[in-house]
């Protein structure tokens, strides 16, 4: 393998490597602005430093091969233009890719700031909270023992209201079953009257006919 295509390979490793830590280390960045916790407790202050340790050590060896890499390019003869174009492009990329590190780097750095700023302030804030906390939440249990003895006042004459409506159904089917067993004995004690009047009216009417 010639030294071009041994230092070409690496370039393009390199590259990847380097595209894919960045990548990483800028959605570092983002989570580090959204997060108001302790950077050191959730592990981010670690994470953003071994990556941007990374991150430096990958752009330093693609300083070295571009290095290298220029070095062949001085004999253009022993190169083909498809070759120096493709030095010319890691060069380009070594550059986007440092000028890319360094925005991250102070974004990071930005957002690092305000993180620890506004754990600072919650820090000096959070006795103050504790104890609002503390004496709001008393009031808020009070509030519920207040409300569940309402509840169970309320459950209780909800009992009272619906048993009193119980006793007058029952008074009401009583009165009804009443009322049929009262038209029944009436029933029972038309019928012998009636038949007993009838027997009394047949013998008055034989004998006023054999009178006749």
């Amino acid at each position: 393998m010639s030294d071009y295509e041994q230092l070409h390979r690496q370039c393009r490793t390199l590259e990847n490597l380097f595209d894919t830590k960045l990548t990483s280390y800028s959605k570092l960045s983002a989570s580090i602005s959204r997060t108001h916790g302790d950077l050191e407790a959730n592990g981010s202050g670690e994470r953003w430093r071994d990556l941007e340790a990374e991150l430096d050590d990958l752009l330093e060896k693609a300083a070295e091969t571009n290095e290298g890499l220029a070095t062949l390019s001085n004999d253009p003869e022993l190169l083909s233009q498809s070759m120096l174009r493709a030095i010319q492009r890691h060069r380009e990329v070594f550059q986007d890719n440092a000028r890319e590190l360094k925005r991250t780097k102070a974004s990071v750095k930005g957002a690092l700031d305000q993180a620890n700023l506004l754990n600072g302030v919650r820090n000096d804030i959070d006795p103050y909270s504790a104890y609002k906390s503390s004496t709001a939440d008393a009031l808020l249990a009070e509030r519920g023992r207040i409300e569940s003895s309402y509840r169970m006042t309320d459950d209780v004459l909800d009992q009272a209201y619906e048993t009193r409506s119980e006793f007058a159904r029952q008074r009401a089917s009583l009165a009804g079953i009443n009322t049929r067993m009262m038209d029944v004995l009436s029933e029972f004690l038309v019928c012998p009257v009636c038949h007993l009047l009838k027997e009394t009216q047949v013998p008055c009417l034989e004998s006023t006919t054999l009178s006749v």
